[in-house]
């Protein structure tokens, strides 16, 4: 009686997945070993329990000359087909862009209004309203872009306006300065030139003033002796006599 066919799914049961999995392994190293045995084939077998525990066969010198062999052969079959895919890749994406080209130069041509004659009456009706919508675009733009000029101006009136009534005060501040400071001077000079009144000196009866000859006369001149003389008999004989004589 045969064995029936095993549905192959997780097995639930812990201790019978343990199990199974030492017979299954044991049973594929044995494999592996008859056929590098029997084929004459280098044969490598690596594996890895649910808990991380590394099982391998090499029937090689080594698993790491074998993995380097494997590296070898697989990225030189890589290297080798790379080349041609990256052409092919690259001439698809130069097709791609070129019919893209020519779309957008043939647009640029329909909105210049040229090369119409191929369009009909739905692609006319398009192209107008695109063109409704640009232009459009393109006044709310400009008048964006001229208001916003304007307020720039108006900003700078203001500034101007701000500083030419600041130096107007100034200016009307200094003309007050120099008006006062005119007045002052002003009554200053004025003042300076009122007229003069020269006080009496003290009583003039007690001095006479001399008589002096007006022509100098150098060393002695006996006519102004006698003139002495004879003033001092005057003023003996008026009973006066004068300090510097005492």
């Amino acid at each position: 009686m045969g064995r029936g066919k095993v549905e192959l799914k997780r097995i639930e049961n812990k201790i019978n997945r343990q199990v199974t999995f030492a017979k299954r392994r044991n049973g594929l190293l044995k494999k592996a070993y008859e056929l590098s045995v029997l084929c004459d084939a280098e044969v490598a077998l690596i594996i890895f329990s649910n808990r991380c525990k590394l099982y391998e066969f090499c029937s090689g010198s080594s698993m790491a000359e074998t993995l380097e062999r494997y590296q070898r052969c697989s990225y030189r079959a890589l290297d080798a087909s790379q080349p041609a895919k990256e052409t092919q890749n690259s001439y698809q994406e130069y097709l791609k862009l070129k019919s893209k080209v020519e779309v957008l130069q043939q647009t640029e041509r329909n909105f210049l209004g040229e090369d119409l004659g191929h369009l009909g009456t739905t692609d006319l009706e398009q192209l107008e309203h695109q063109l409704d919508k640009s232009l459009k675009q393109i006044r709310s733009t400009k008048t964006q872009y001229m208001l916003d000029q304007l307020s720039d101006l108006q900003r700078k009136e203001q500034i101007l306006m701000e500083t030419n009534n600041a130096l107007r005060r100034k200016l009307g501040e200094s003309s007050t300065e120099e008006n006062g400071l005119g007045s002052t001077w002003g009554e200053a000079a004025a003042h300076n030139h009122l007229p003069y009144n020269r006080q009496p000196v003290q009583s003039e009866e007690f001095f006479e003033p001399l008589q002096c000859n007006s022509t100098l006369q150098i060393g002695y001149n006996p006519v102004m002796r006698d003139e002495m003389n004879g003033g001092s008999a005057t003023q003996n004989v008026n009973g006066f006599i004068p300090g510097w004589m005492v």
